[in-house]
């Protein structure tokens, strides 16, 4: 599951990108539900682990890590229907002499060609082969991407919701057959040259991904993923199965038992937020006679009820070849994927698996059902306004067609994609609640659905938010949408289509996700692949039908007179976080009574034997087993991207000449040091303002569908970080966009109007942005407690963190409560304040333009630029301000309703005398997948343990994830010092912490990432003499750095700040044990 980077990298994005919503889910649903569970009834998915969204901000890697949370990539938002199949992505048309080979050598390994096409959307030839021996079906995808993907999926229907499905891909990784260690996983995430890595599970599949741009290091992840999830050694070791599932744990006989397992940890933390709690009884209401019905992630409550023998029976009938689907796509050679795979599927016989995992449609009701759901909430606060709402509709008993699928999301883009969508527009303006819930259209699933409701809601206003949803929707079927909604939101899918920008997530696995969820219902698999027909047809049908036509009839039949209606309607409640825990305890204590002094005493050492086993480190020649590359296949130099420095009208202008597919990139930097300090927290809703209130000529509706109709989107956000050596930070306003070039002036133009000419005037339309962005802040605490305690700790230690945490951190939850008061007693001053942020940032001196895009174009687009500059002042209208305020250096508890804690410690190396060297990068990874894992992981129970030093800071943090415990992690975070100075490391060893790291840096970027991080290196001025030097330093870390950084990692035992977002109970025990450790705040 991810975590979102945003808090620690402060490169906060305020508002989205105009064309930017969940419009094609297979990178959104990646981003948004798997990499951290869905909070709507869209199908949750679940991670093998959470991939630290706090990832160190280097000078060298990549800065896509950079990119802000709701960042200008529009299709890594974009929807499932059209998500990375691009018209013209990368690849080329195989020779026809090729094909006979293949047949051959298909045969030769015991397969059998099943069909074969070129599939222009994706450039790639596409064969589908099956498995003569066991009915194993292989999708091969050739063409020129040097990001090579495979993944292996099974069907995985659970009966219960013990968490079978998701136990189950933790622990699979944990040791096998050919690689007989604790972890390979945990070896793969230290040296490889992976760009992704990780397993996931849906409500029906487990799938498992890997990807690589390095043909040897590709080939070495596939092998030690076959291996794991054909033969894992946890079918054998009931411990493995204690440790990722569930287990009593009894360190004395005369202490509580308690109840342990990363997997129960991690949805305790699922169960905690309120968003997740909708979107799962969304789903179990909607599908209660079929396999959906249950959470295949797991119930805390339900899964201490899983049995070890059910657990090893799972995996006996569904990981079997017959039971898969398996993909390889990129540039590899499709012959040797054949060997490879003939390797493992020729060792077994067909099995029945297909049929039994089956998934069985769900039939539609008759009649719609309401449900009342309770959720765990605060006790500040006025709980009457704090209720959720919910209306889901199951669209179909069957699956659909690829065209009507099509349509369904186009009309889901036109409903909910945009701030000036009716349905979206309507709900917010309506001020009946404070943000949206639900995910619109969700396909992911054997059958579709639709979702949509608000939270913030009175309960005297629930039955008016489902007349409003109802009638809305009624009236979009009568009166159908504006032409230049239709326009903008054809404009806005064709463009992601064309530009296929998955971010930093590969375009093959994208691929793959889509095609799954079909393939894996025993549907063509190819079919997904292609949308040029569907989407021409449809254009065809609009432009001779109209869209009312199109669209009407499909509200009506789906959604207004569809009787399969779910409401879910969830009410705060202060006490169920503590009945919970009174409930779970008296489970626990009415076993211990039951058991004997040698049933206590027994426990007591099984919980020791456990520990013993995940605190003592793997032998040399079992880690040698695992495949790695050598120092010798590491490039010596970093990743060079070509950047011409010049200057347009006295404004310095960055150019990178890089092919893009005809997509212009452009990034227009302004400098935020002459803003008040006190204007500071206002800069996030600024940001919004300028994208989503209208000009004197332009309501915002027509301002937004205008920049869907001539760009790819335009996103404002404000950028802050420290620069090493520099007292000052580094404080930007960024304004990002994207067209084709061919628009480049419309985009221009677009830029200066939502600069210059929006106006500050619309008091409703901001109140919604103050309570849009304190339900964002709320759900953030709840689900991302890390990142919040990560921004309070850096704001203690130094200026650009503070900067940060007023516009992203708790400081801005408490700025927002008060604001949302202010908007009526002093709009005047409100709105005076926001043109007072403009002219202090507006204006060419300072200002910064940066442009990625292939020679030719970028040449063309300079008279665009230069006329933009023409309108700019020259010259701020304020002076300079100067920032020095950090908050007091105390412990802080931010206790929120939870059963899970985000434990965080922090300190400034830099102050204590250390100086940068590149081996820091590797010694800091080298912790987290060592001494946190095994320690605040494994045996600590959490569902993620890492650290991170900001090397333009020099902070270094310790954070957890999903936490059972509070004071027990703090002692270990404190332990890392010595670990470095006990460590004896081989050689072996060594090198993969190099090469994984050098991994990290050179992580595969999109051109337009590399343009941006090319950016920020200039503006952080990190010149390629130092990338270089760093690298140097990197490839020669010996043993004796890691012992040396160990007295500079105590500056963090001995000086840190400790921020935990916790639970009550736990920070008043913590409190008790150690005299007043923590100050305390209430935030939710």
């Amino acid at each position: 599951m991810i975590m979102e980077r945003t808090a620690i990298l402060r490169s906060l994005s305020c508002s989205s990108l105009a064309s930017n919503r969940f419009l094609f889910r297979s990178f959104h649903r990646l981003s948004r539900s798997s990499l951290q569970p869905s909070s709507s009834s869209s199908a949750p998915r679940y991670l093998r682990r959470p991939i630290p969204a706090l990832t160190r901000r280097s000078t060298l890697r990549h800065s896509s890590r950079l990119l802000p949370s709701a960042s200008p990539s529009s299709s890594l938002s974009f929807n499932r229907k059209f998500s990375s199949l691009s018209t013209r992505a990368i690849a080329t048309q195989p020779s026809p002499d090729a094909v006979g080979v293949h047949d051959e050598a298909a045969e030769k390994y015991g397969f059998e060609k099943v069909s074969e096409e070129f599939i222009g959307e994706c450039k790639s030839k596409v064969v589908l082969f099956k498995h003569r021996k066991t009915g194993c079906e292989v999708m091969s995808v050739s063409n020129d991407d040097e990001n090579k993907v495979f993944g292996i999926v099974f069907r995985t229907p659970p009966k219960d919701s013990t968490g079978i499905p998701h136990i189950l891909e933790h622990s699979v990784l944990c040791g096998s057959r050919k690689y007989p260690l604790k972890e390979p996983f945990v070896e793969l995430l230290k040296g490889s040259l992976h760009t992704f890595l990780n397993a996931f599970t849906y409500p029906d599949r487990t799938c498992y991904p890997v990807a690589s741009t390095n043909t040897k290091d590709f080939y070495n992840l596939v092998d030690v993923y076959l291996d794991a999830v054909f033969f894992p050694k946890c079918i054998e070791d009931f411990q493995t199965f204690q440790q990722e599932g569930w287990h009593y744990e009894l360190n004395d006989p005369s202490e509580d038992i308690s109840y342990k397992g990363v997997v129960f940890n991690e949805m305790k933390g699922v169960y905690s937020q309120p968003d997740n709690i909708l979107g799962r009884t969304a789903q179990q209401a909607m599908f209660p006679d079929n396999t959906y019905g249950v959470d295949s992630g797991g119930d805390p409550k339900v899964i201490p009820k899983l049995t070890f023998e059910e657990f090893k029976e799972f995996h006996r009938k569904y990981y079997h070849p017959s039971n898969a689907r398996i993909w390889f796509y990129g540039d590899d050679d499709t012959i040797e994927r054949l060997r490879i795979l003939s390797e493992y599927l020729d060792m077994f016989d067909a099995s029945p698996a297909p049929n039994e995992s089956k998934i069985e449609p769900q039939k539609l009701f008759s009649e719609p059902v309401r449900i009342v759901e309770r959720y765990p909430a605060g006790e500040g606060g006025d709980l009457k306004k704090k209720h959720m709402v919910c209306l889901n509709w199951l669209l179909s008993d069957k699956p659909l067609d690829l065209e009507t699928e099509l349509t369904l999301g186009f009309l889901d883009h036109l409903m909910l994609g945009t701030p000036a969508s009716p349905l979206r527009k309507i709900l917010l303006e309506s001020g009946l609640g404070e943000a949206i819930v639900g995910g619109g259209i969700e396909d992911e699933l054997l059958q579709p659905q639709f979702s949509i409701g608000l939270k913030g809601v009175s309960d005297d206003d629930i039955q008016k938010v489902e007349e409003l949803i109802i009638s809305t929707l009624k009236k979009l079927a009568e009166e159908g949408f504006e032409m230049e909604a239709v326009e903008a939101s054809m404009n806005t899918i064709e463009f992601s289509l064309r530009e296929n920008n998955t971010g930093s997530f590969p375009r093959g696995l994208s691929l793959m996700l889509r095609s799954v969820g079909k393939w894996i219902y025993d549907m063509d698999p190819f079919e997904p692949l292609k949308y040029e027909k569907p989407l021409m047809a449809l254009k065809a049908r609009i432009a001779e039908e109209g869209s009312k036509a199109v669209f009407s009839p499909l509200i009506e039949k789906f959604i207004v007179n569809n009787p399969h209606r779910v409401t879910i309607e969830m009410q705060p409640d202060p006490e169920k976080a503590s009945r919970d825990e009174v409930a779970e305890k008296e489970i626990l204590d009415t076993l211990k009574a039951s058991m004997t002094e040698e049933d206590l005493a027994e426990l007591a050492r099984a919980t020791q034997e456990l520990r013993l086993k995940q605190e003592t480190p793997d032998p040399p020649e079992a880690l040698r087993s695992v495949p790695s590359l050598s120092l010798q296949d590491i490039p010596k130099e970093p990743i060079h991207v070509p950047i011409e420095v010049g200057d347009i009208n006295g404004v310095k202008v960055l150019r990178h000449d890089l092919f893009t597919n005809d997509v212009l990139y452009t990034e227009i930097v302004f400098n935020m040091s002459p803003l008040k300090q006190e204007l500071l927290p206002l800069v996030p809703l600024f940001c919004q303002s300028l994208l989503e209130m209208g000009t004197k000529d332009l309501t915002f509706v027509q301002l937004n569908q205008l920049i869907g109709r001539k760009t790819g989107g335009i996103s404002v956000y404000p950028f802050t970080s420290s620069i090493r050596g520099r007292d000052d930070p580094c404080s930007h306003l960024i304004v990002r966009g994207k067209s084709m070039a061919g628009r480049a002036e419309d985009l221009f133009n677009l830029i200066n109007c939502v600069l210059q000419e929006v106006q500050f005037t619309d008091q409703q339309r901001f109140k919604q942005f103050v309570s849009q962005s304190k339900a964002r802040m709320e759900n953030r605490l709840r689900g991302s407690g890390h990142g919040i305690a990560a921004a309070r700790m850096d704001s203690k230690l130094n200026v650009a963190g503070w900067i940060s945490e007023q516009m992203g951190g708790l400081s801005y939850l408490e700025f927002l409560l008060e604001l949302e008061e202010k908007v009526d007693q002093d709009w005047a001053g409100i709105s005076s304040s926001l043109e007072e942020i403009r002219r202090s940032l507006l204006s060419r001196n300072g200002c910064l333009i940066n442009m990625t895009a292939d020679g030719r174009n970028l040449t063309n687009t300079e008279k665009f630029i230069s006329k933009f500059l023409d309108f700019l002042p020259s010259n701020s209208s304020v002076g300079t301000s100067s920032w020095t305020a950090q908050l007091p250096l105390s412990n802080e508890a931010i206790v929120i309703p939870t059963q899970v804690n985000y434990v965080g410690k922090a300190a400034n190396l830099y102050d204590t005398g250390y100086d940068l060297k590149g081996s820091a990068y590797v010694i800091s990874k080298y912790i987290s997948n060592t001494w946190l894992w095994d320690r605040v992981r494994v045996s600590g129970g959490a569902y993620g343990g890492f650290c991170d030093f900001d090397t333009h800071s020099g902070v270094f943090s310790f954070l957890s994830y999903r936490d059972p415990n509070l004071l027990k992690t703090l002692d270990v975070y404190d332990g890392a010092g010595d670990f470095l100075r006990e460590l004896d490391m081989d050689d072996d060893t060594l090198t993969k912490a190099i090469i994984g790291t050098i991994g990290d840096v050179d992580s595969y970027q999109l051109p337009d990432a590399k343009g941006y991080s090319s950016l920020l290196r200039y503006l952080l001025g990190i010149t390629e003499e130092e990338r270089q030097k760093r690298r140097e330093e990197i490839l020669s870390t010996s043993l004796k750095d890691f012992k040396e950084f160990a007295d500079a990692i105590d500056a963090v035992k001995h000086k840190g700040v400790v921020v935990a977002v916790a639970s009550p109970d736990d920070v008043d025990a913590a409190n008790k044990e150690r005299s007043n450790f923590f100050e305390v705040k209430k935030a939710l």
